[in-house]
């Protein structure tokens, strides 16, 4: 996939981050069962965690990609790892002080961050090698993310789900003193596992810092150079908007996955956080049998292909409970695996010298996850968890108008 040794070290060190912010990323599916408990919130409200996260995307995309394209992608990655650290760090207070604003704010400070991993990450990727490649390189890099998203829920279940859920019963004869220590220590819980995710991001920003990464042009990589206005590219456009819809897909499915299973299948908390790292790991596994099937399928075909068997999967969630829901949402786990990069990749097709900013779009794109899962709160407090799952299922049928906007072919 790489076509010159000297990309190799650049290669690895920017694979790190893919795995640093999925790691990020998916203990959030963790967080909002276990902050809904400690802070006492609705589903609608547990959402807001997922909106706080990724409106740190929407509004920092721009910015960053500004930053990029004036100083280059080594500031942006170093600048965004130490917003990341700062925001892991601020979940001490946020414990201490068992405010949820707080921790909203941390998590925002985190996004921030994330936002300028990502905008320099995705594209760098795409340009460490050969232009034929750079859909097949970015799917091997995500697939690290992959394995931290395995991770995260896995160890988040260990060191920060208790595993005690009191009933409100239980709750009403309790003392306030009891009920207060009770919800203290539930918050408590995150402090060491967000102060350790801190010292590494740090430690991984020195590292960074102190390496030499070569300034890629697109301009060597790119033969077809965009002369028109970035905002006339009608590929780009429907990508932002296939993105915006499929990351909402991916955060409802994953964010609700634990209070589905329990509600769904009647699966308790920490056996239901071992499901999401099972699901997760599907998720991973299918990232490395997309990057595969690139080899003889079109990505924009796989990708057609990936969206409808997500909504086939969604309708057997809906109507079905027990273990067959729980399977139907590990499967829709796999097929979401190649979505974000592949529609990322293709959206880029011929951007040239504009790929930094319609990176910043796409990235900015990542809003949707915080947008949709607050509907789908809405509808989980107004009917079910279950019935609300047919937002992702309505987002992924998008993600498939763009995979089919233009002809299709088997080996384009």
């Amino acid at each position: 996939m790489l076509t010159n040794r000297k990309y190799l070290l650049p290669f690895i060190l920017i694979t790190t981050l893919f795995f640093l912010w999925g790691f990020a990323h998916n203990l959030n599916p963790i967080l909002i069962p276990h902050l809904k408990k400690a802070c006492e919130l609705t589903d609608l409200e547990s959402a807001l965690i997922d909106s706080a996260f990724y409106i740190g995307y929407f509004i920092m995309a721009i910015p960053s990609g500004m930053l990029m394209k004036k100083f280059g992608y080594k500031s942006g990655i170093v600048f965004g790892l130490l917003l990341f650290a700062i925001g892991a760090f601020l979940f001490w207070p946020a414990a201490e002080l068992r405010n949820f604003s707080f921790f909203l704010l941390a998590l925002f400070i985190i996004a921030s961050g994330l936002t300028f991993l990502e905008t320099a990450a995705n594209p760098y990727i795409t340009v460490l090698g050969e232009p034929e490649t750079a859909t097949i390189r970015l799917n091997f890099s995500q697939s690290f993310n992959g394995l931290a998203a395995t991770l995260a829920p896995f160890l988040g279940g260990i060191f920060i789900l208790s595993g005690v859920h009191l009933s409100d019963e239980q709750k009403a004869n309790m003392s306030l003193l009891e009920k207060e220590e009770f919800l203290r220590q539930e918050a408590l819980s995150v402090q060491i596992p967000y102060l350790l995710i801190g010292i590494i991001v740090l430690l991984v920003a020195i590292i960074i810092w102190r390496v030499k990464l070569p300034e890629i042009s697109v301009d060597n990589h790119e033969n077809s150079i965009s002369k028109r206005s970035i905002w006339k590219n009608k590929n780009l456009i429907f990508g932002v908007i296939a993105q915006f819809f499929y990351v909402g897909a991916q955060v409802c499915v994953s964010s609700f996955f634990i209070r589905f299973i329990g509600e769904a299948a009647g699966v308790a908390e920490k056996d239901a956080a071992m499901y999401l790292s099972v699901a997760l790991l599907v998720f991973m596994i299918g990232r490395f049998v997309g990057t595969f099937l690139m080899k003889y399928i079109s990505p924009r075909v796989l990708l057609a292909i990936y969206s409808i068997a997500n909504v086939i999967l969604l309708i057997m969630a809906i109507n079905f409970g027990n273990m067959l829901s729980i399977y139907a949402l590990i499967g829709v786990e796999f097929f979401m695996s190649i979505m974000f990069p592949t529609i990322f990749s293709l959206s880029l097709d011929g951007l040239g010298e504009e790929k930094k900013i319609g990176s910043s779009l796409l990235v900015m794109a990542i809003a949707g996850g915080a947008f949709f899962p607050l509907i789908m709160g809405k509808i989980s407090d107004m009917v079910n968890i279950q019935i609300a799952y047919i937002v992702p299922l309505f987002c992924f049928l998008i993600v498939f108008l763009f995979a089919v906007q233009s002809k299709v072919k088997f080996n384009e």
